[in-house]
This record gives C-alpha cells, structure tokens and sequence, in this order.
C-alpha cells in the first residue's frame, strides 16, 4: 500500500521541517507549503491524503484558505487546523467550515501523530458532501476530546456548543436562548461559568 501523502502548511521553515521530519519518519510522504499560494499550486494538482494547515500565515490565513477550497469542491481530504494563538472561537469556525480537528502549537509528538492517524482513518465525509455540491441539513463535524474526565469533556462539548449557536445566530441571544430551549438567565449564567464572552448590547434583542 503507497504511503499516505501529507501536506504541511506553515510560513514558519523550522515548523515546516520539524513536522516533515517527524512525519516521514512515520512512514508518511511529506509536501511543504510555505503559504496559501504554494498550498493552492498543489492541490491543484493533486489532492493529498491529508492536510495540516497553519491558521495565521501572511497574505491569505488557513481559514480563508479552507473557505476556497469548500467553494471550488476541493475539500476532498481531511484537514486539520493548527495554531500558536487558537482560540475556541477559531476552533468552532473551522471546524464549522469544514476541519476536522485541530491543534495548538506547540504540538505534542503523541498528539501530533494520534491525531494525524485519526483523521486520515475518518476520511472527510462533510468535505466530500460539499464537493458534491450537497450542502443541506449538513451539520459541522467536532473534535471533541473523549480522554479527559467527564466533567472535563462536558464543559468542552459545552463550550462548543453555545458558540456554535452565538455564531449562527450572529450573538443574538434570544435566538440562541430560544433554540437551545434554555431562560437567558439561565443561558447568562451558562456562559458565564464556561467563560464565553457576549455582547450586552445584544442580550434584550428580539
């Protein structure tokens, strides 16, 4: 069986090669990117097995990068967000977009690989939907971590879900209170504990 082909995006050159040395010593074929342009020249040509894709990069972000590729039906393989300054807020647009994981620099070489492996083994069926052109009633894909303790792994699906719901209804929170069947006192003080931040300004809109 041919070795799975990884493309590593990332304008940092020591990010670059550590990740392809790590990953070619695992077996795996390696393509470097240093930005969003080397990145779109390859798949073009070809579509990897996977992708890790670096967030803040100059000129065009990851983010907006994962947005073209949705929109020409390139999203054809996994990819997985990193970043040195994530933030939940990202994790959920991108994951809303279309990754399916994603990791916060420094990565850890056990969790660089385990989550490398997982993706590749899920494949993209969100991305290969959208290819296809079938966008409806397709919900985004979390990655959401089942090894920590239940109140841990609780608090993060939480954390997801409340902004997964802000984002969709632009942080109106009698939307969001309605379609999460909670009071928005209730819902304040949810937020509050899982210290997820919210317009005042928009709390009383109806």
């Amino acid at each position: 069986m041919a070795a799975k082909r990884i493309l590593v995006v990332d304008d940092e050159i020591g990010i670059r090669e550590l990740l392809s040395e790590i990953l070619y010593d695992e077996g795996y074929q390696v393509t470097v990117a240093a930005d969003a342009a080397e990145a779109r020249e390859f798949r073009n040509r070809q579509a990897p097995d996977l992708v890790l894709l670096d967030i803040w990069m100059p000129d065009t972000d990851g983010v907006t990068l994962l947005k073209e590729w949705v929109a020409e039906g390139l999203l054809t393989m996994p990819v997985i967000m990193m970043s040195g300054h994530g933030t939940i807020e990202t994790a959920v647009e991108a994951t809303r977009i279309g990754a399916i994981d994603f990791l916060e620099k420094p990565v850890s070489l056990q969790k660089l690989l385990d989550t490398v492996a997982k993706a590749i083994q899920q494949g993209t069926p969100l991305a290969r939907t959208l290819a296809q052109g079938h966008t409806s009633n397709v919900e985004p894909k979390f990655t959401l971590p089942l090894d920590l303790p239940l109140r841990e792994a609780r608090d993060h699906f939480d954390t997801l879900y409340f902004n997964y719901h802000m984002q969709k209804e632009n942080g109106n929170m009698v939307r969001v209170a309605h379609n999460v069947g909670l009071e928005r006192t209730h819902l304040y003080r949810k937020l509050k504990q899982l210290n997820i931040k919210f317009a005042k300004k928009l709390l009383e809109e109806d």
